[in-house]
Order: C-alpha cells, then structure tokens, then sequence
C-alpha cells in the first residue's frame, strides 16, 4: 500500500471499530496521506477469540497490506490440509494450490496475535486511537459529516467507515434500510490449546453429525472448532459447563481431534457461539458514510473468509478512494466492486451451513466449498 498515491478525494476520515476491518481502513488510508482517527468502545482494545484462519485469499489480502511476513513469523503457514472421517480415519489431503505464484497457500494465527500486529501498524501509520467512545449521532453536512461522540465530544470528518462489527452503530444510526444479521440455527464451539504432537497441517473431520477441524496457529498452538445445531438455553453456558459440553460432543472423534479431546484441560480457552450471518441490502454508503466488514457483510466460518473480507473491502474502499474525482463515486464504485463477491461468500457459507444442519452428503458439501474456493482465489 506504500505504493500507492496519494488519496485527494478526502482529507480526513473517522473509523468507527477497531476490529480487524476497521484497522485494514485505517492503515490502508493512513499510508495513502489521510489523516485517520480510529475509535473503539473497548477502552483496553482487545480482542476475544482463538485462532483464525487464513486461505490463500486471505493472506494475499494481507499481503497487499503489508503485512504477510508479519503473519508468516507469528503464524503459521501449510501446505494444504487434510482430510479425516470423523473416527480419525485419513481420507485425502485437500488440494489448495497458491493464489498467486509465491504466496502461501493456507496458514493460520492466534487471534490476539493477529490483532496485536495490526495494532501496531495502525500506531506506525500515525493514526490517532481513541478508545472508550463511540458515535451518538451522525449528520452528512456540506461534503462531509458530522459526528456526536459518546462522551460529548464533537468533530467533522470528510468521510466516516462504520467497521463496528455484527452490532454496528454506525448501521442503528444511518442505515434503516438494513437490520440485523440472523440466526442460521448453527454454533460454533472453539478450544485453543497446544498443537497435538503428530499434527502438521490443518485438519477436518467429516461424516459425523457435527463438523469439525484444526488449524494450526503457530509453532505450537492450534484452535478445534466443532459446528453443531444451535441449542437455544435461557442463560448463557458457564465457563466449566462449555468444557464438559465440549468434551462430550466430541466424543465419538479420533485422531487428533480425539487427541485434543483427551488433552484439554480446564485452562484452555474453550467458547461457544451461535452464528449469525447477513448481507446487507444496497447502498452500502449514504452521503459520506460507508459500512465495511462485518457491519454489511457478516459471514459465517464456513470458508474461512470473514477476515478476508473485511480487509479486502478496506483496500478496495482505499483504492477507489485514491483513483476518483470525489469521495461520492469512490463510495459508488466500491460498492459495485465489492456487494456480489461479498454475497457470494455470506449467501454461500449460510448454505453449507443448512446443508450439514440437513446431514447433506460430503461430496455436495464439497462441491459447494471447492466452487466458492474457486471464486475466492479471482482478483477482488
């Protein structure tokens, strides 16, 4: 992104969210001459999760960031995966062949870690953070906006991203077309913890009622996720029942997935969470306020791609930005560049979802990934 010129179209932008998404755009603007301010509501910035991980789309997104040898010294990068029966039996490796001529083809990261890097390039790029606040109120006004913080501030900007995650603000405040993402009757558990000692590349398990897999996340860590049926319950599920529940779900797996199950302890981080999805209806910008990530276009794991996205939709919105007369068609062409590849991924992950919920056949699920990996791997 270096590289790149100047933008002239804007001067000034507000990144509501400090998320993945919205550190993308504020790192993608800053180091293209715009003088970025990047609010949070978290006062400490942190970020909750396992692993994550990254396809080959993904690392290219981060790549054109600047940021893929980062990854590649905190992460971890394979080559491919493999592929299990659910009883630990080996099936095949899963072919994943490199985007681009060399990038990486697959790989993974602790979360916390990914956010940490990021961070520190959003500190490198000059952009003012502050955290603890978010927005009450937004006014397009005279080619720019105005902005009513929550603490009772004020500020005017040429430009606000709402990046403020599933529950954007940003999206309550100015777009009442759009509503919030729905349920699609699936969950996901997660377990962070050290690497199983035969464990090499990722992993999935297949031909059982749930789903699940491994991705490493570095020299010695790895992330379990299992997708299951969403299991409706009055309170929340408490920290030492999410461990039992887990352990018992996985009951009927092998290999390392069996291996992990046995090895857990209480101390490793173990989450559940229903997963929602939506793609939000056009426009995507109103007057000088513009949605990326998961505020337009949440996704579920399925195809690995919400943080791809989300950084995609940032260098997208930044190039457009640097290339057209005003900041009004920069927002109309990233939007024409980035609505039916982003409803591709949602509409397609939200169907591989119903499929396992339906006990689909392997092969058809398959068949839906591969496709959707194809389309992936095209220029965004």
């Amino acid at each position: 992104m270096n590289n790149q010129p100047h933008i002239t179209a804007i001067r000034s932008a507000l990144v509501v969210g400090g998320g993945i998404g919205g550190m993308a755009a504020a790192i993608a603007l800053a180091t293209r001459g715009v003088k970025v301010e990047l609010i949070d509501i978290d006062p400490e910035w942190r970020v909750y999760g396992a692993g994550i991980s990254i396809i080959g789309p993904t690392l290219r997104a981060y790549r054109d960031l600047g940021m893929l040898e980062d990854i590649e010294r905190d992460g971890a990068i394979c080559a491919g995966s493999r592929i299990f029966l659910f009883n630990g039996m080996y099936l095949r490796d899963l072919d994943e062949p490199p985007v681009e001529a060399g990038l990486p083809a697959t790989g993974g990261i602790m979360r916390p870690l990914l956010h940490k890097i990021m961070q520190r390039r959003v500190i490198a790029a000059g952009v003012d953070v502050r955290l603890a606040i978010t927005v009450d109120a937004l006014a397009n006004r005279d080619h720019g906006v105005d902005v009513d913080f929550s603490d009772g501030s004020h500020g005017r900007y040429d430009l606000v991203i709402g990046a403020d995650s599933i529950r954007s603000r940003v999206r309550e405040i100015a777009f009442a077309h759009m509503a919030e993402p729905e349920r699609t009757g699936q969950a996901c558990w997660r377990v962070a913890m050290a690497k199983p000692p035969t464990l090499e590349k990722g992993e999935m398990f297949f031909g059982h009622r749930y789903t699940a897999g491994i991705t490493r996340c570095g020299a010695d860590r790895v992330y379990l996720w299992l997708l299951t049926p969403h299991e409706a319950r009055e309170t929340h599920f408490a920290d030492d029942e999410l461990y039992d529940a887990m352990k018992t779900r996985l009951a009927d797996f092998g290999g390392n997935a069996g291996w992990i199950r046995d090895t857990m302890t209480r101390d490793d981080w173990v989450n559940y969470r229903p997963l929602e999805a939506k793609i939000q209806p056009r426009p995507w910008s109103d007057g000088r306020i513009v949605l990326l990530g998961d505020a337009v276009h949440a996704t579920t794991p399925h195809l690995a791609s919400g943080a791809g996205m989300a950084v995609e939709s940032a260098i997208v919105l930044a190039e457009e930005l640097g290339r057209a007369a005003t900041a009004e068609d920069a927002l109309l062409a990233y939007e024409e560049r980035r609505f039916d590849r982003c409803r591709d991924i949602v509409e397609t992950s939200i169907a591989i979802g119903a499929a396992q919920l339906a006990s689909g056949p392997p092969e058809q699920i398959g068949a839906m990934i591969g496709g959707a990996m194809h389309r992936l791997a095209a220029p965004y």
